[in-house]
């Protein structure tokens, strides 16, 4: 399952993330999300303090990832679909509404 996750930074936190962040590997950032997940892509608007990424995870992956920056961050956690899925999803809405 995919999922994307928003952030914002709190306006009290963001020094000590841009700190922790910038002194990571790119390495350490390539492989920061736990075992079970996979990062699909991440952006980030430094100057309004927020960003959003997209993961893959059967398992609890995603939450293990968003308790590393709770402390830091106001997080939303959404599941997502891409185009092939929502076309599948959405044929199988129709067959269900006799539509």
């Amino acid at each position: 399952m995919k999922f994307r996750i928003n952030w914002s930074i709190q306006q009290d936190k963001w020094l000590p993330v841009y700190k922790r962040w910038s002194s990571m590997s790119p390495q350490e950032r390539a492989n920061e999300f736990p075992a079970g997940g996979k990062l699909l892509g991440r952006w980030l608007d430094m100057a309004g303090r927020t960003g959003g990424l997209i993961v893959e995870s059967n398992d609890l992956a995603a939450d293990r990832w968003i308790g590393q920056w709770n402390p830091y961050l106001d997080v939303d956690l959404t599941p997502v679909v891409d185009d092939e899925e929502s076309a599948a999803i959405g044929l199988q809405i129709v067959a269900d509404n006799n539509a």
